[in-house]
């Protein structure tokens, strides 16, 4: 997906979604070199998500082993 910067308020900054939507996110998700017009692409990691599911399972088998 990706998004627009239409502008920045506060501690938010207004984006336009792909549908044309206007939705806030908090700055703190946005990289420190954006500004306004820029196009920021946002996706989900599937290799990492899989990496960190099973490292929990790992974790928590060890703890409720019996």
């Amino acid at each position: 997906m990706k998004v627009i910067i239409d502008r920045f308020e506060g501690e938010y900054a207004v984006v336009e979604l792909e549908d044309g939507t206007i939705v806030n996110m908090l700055k703190t998700l946005i990289p420190e070199n954006a500004k306004e017009g820029s196009i920021i692409t946002i996706s989900c990691n599937e290799n990492e998500t899989e990496n960190r599911q099973e490292n929990m399972k790992k974790k928590m088998n060890s703890i409720f082993k019996k």
